[in-house]
């Protein structure tokens, strides 16, 4: 009892610190002048649920835990089979969402945004799930993507399709010049380099300003046509509305449909070749060199190569949902992809299961859905993605839903 009573004390310092900064004083403008006021109520509830959470994982530890449950929420939930239905489940959700009566712009702008960061974690689960190494930078290619795009379009006036092989090869050119030196890195070495990249990169953003237009971003950023046959922006010479191409009434959503579709093309496409790599020579080279780069070695995998192939599909994947986020913002900026997107992406890798696609979707849904449909504890954002990744930690250390089907099985002949 005096351990609990030391423990819930230790705990009630250590969360007073942290919490009355936070919610307990705000700083108010008033007539011109900065003010502090309290609400002490506000922190004294978070401090309350802070010992009250303590307080049940110590009373955990004195009692037996239940078995039963938790081996039944584990064969539940770690079933390939289950992950497969579920899957499919949400694919035809997916597609049928854009079209169900209760579906409004803001409802559908939140899950393109979530599709967008779905395709680039599947993306990052090549190098951090497949390979092995923990990318910190993986925002770069986001960014150059997005840049890449915007400029070519405000700037020569190319269209979206036009501009998307370019983002591509500039993808592919910038991972094979980076990945050529670092990929000779492993372990922390090699994290801490890929987040320098991607410093550099915003760092460039912001100050070659007759190329980037600096700090201001790029705004008037066209969106993409119906693969050019028709187009949704105003004014466009050559091509007919979407409307009136197909002759019917003109609605602001059927731009944020045909959006919402295009992303969800991608990341099925990206879904697909998830899986085939997975069950290639190339998915189980990268799985050789993750377990034991040695072993892989002497086993006469080229690791460079392997490596520097899957950095540039990764890349690619990045650079194309980069393209795809500045086509639906219609403006980026070099604040749009602070080193928090790189970690943003890596969480929901982690939290999603390293080898799990169905994880990702669901971290995302978590990650990005949540607070973008409730703005008003955004603040809070950072808080609840920390509290997640201790949570994960303690209960799902391989990630919410980590098993997957085996590459391969080796079956006997018992002739």
């Amino acid at each position: 009892m005096n351990r609990m009573l030391r423990e819930l004390g230790l705990t009630a310092m250590i969360a007073a610190v942290v919490i009355v900064p936070m919610f307990g004083l705000h700083l108010d403008s008033e007539n011109g002048f900065l003010e502090i006021s309290t609400n002490w109520f506000q922190a004294l509830t978070f401090l309350a649920a802070a010992l009250a959470l303590r307080a049940t994982v110590l009373l955990s530890h004195k009692f037996p835990r239940p078995k039963i449950k938790h081996q039944a929420f584990r064969v539940f939930v770690d079933n390939p089979e289950w992950s497969v239905w579920a899957g499919r489940v949400m694919i035809v959700i997916a597609i049928a969402l854009p079209f169900l009566p209760f579906v409004d712009r803001r409802l559908l702008d939140v899950a393109t945004l979530i599709l967008t960061y779905v395709a680039m974690g599947w993306g990052l689960s090549i190098m951090v799930g497949m390979v092995g190494l923990l990318d910190l930078g993986y925002a770069a290619f986001y960014a150059i993507g997005a840049y890449a795009f915007s400029l070519l379009a405000v700037d020569y006036g190319w269209s979206f399709w036009a501009a998307l092989p370019v983002v591509i090869a500039v993808c592919c050119l910038g991972a094979l010049i980076v990945g050529g030196p670092i990929l000779r890195l492993r372990g922390d070495y090699f994290a801490i380099v890929t987040l320098g990249f991607a410093e550099i990169v915003r760092l460039t953003l912001i100050n070659w300003q007759s190329l980037t237009h600096g700090p201001d971003g790029v705004t008037g950023i066209p969106r993409p046509s119906v693969f050019g046959m028709a187009t949704f922006n105003m004014g466009e010479e050559g091509l007919p509305q979407f409307s009136d191409w197909l002759g019917i009434g003109h609605d602001p959503m059927q731009r944020l449909i045909f959006m919402y579709l295009l992303l969800l093309g991608f990341a099925l496409l990206v879904m697909l070749l998830i899986g085939w790599l997975r069950r290639s020579t190339f998915g189980l080279a990268f799985e050789a060199i993750r377990e034991d780069e040695i072993a892989a070695q002497a086993m006469g995998i080229n690791r460079p190569v392997m490596k520097l192939f899957a950095y540039v599909m990764a890349a690619i994947i990045a650079g194309i949902a980069g393209a795809f986020f500045a086509a639906r913002q219609g403006f980026v900026s070099p604040e749009s992809f602070n080193p928090m997107e790189s970690f943003i992406i890596l969480s929901i890798v982690v939290l999603g299961g390293m080898g799990s696609r169905l994880g990702v979707v669901i971290a995302a849904m978590v990650l990005i859905g949540l607070p973008e449909l409730f703005r008003e504890f955004a603040q809070y954002r950072m808080l609840a993605f920390g509290l997640a990744l201790v949570l994960i930690m303690i209960w799902r250390p391989q990630g919410l839903l980590a098993h997957r089907r085996p590459t391969q099985t080796l079956t006997v002949d018992k002739d």
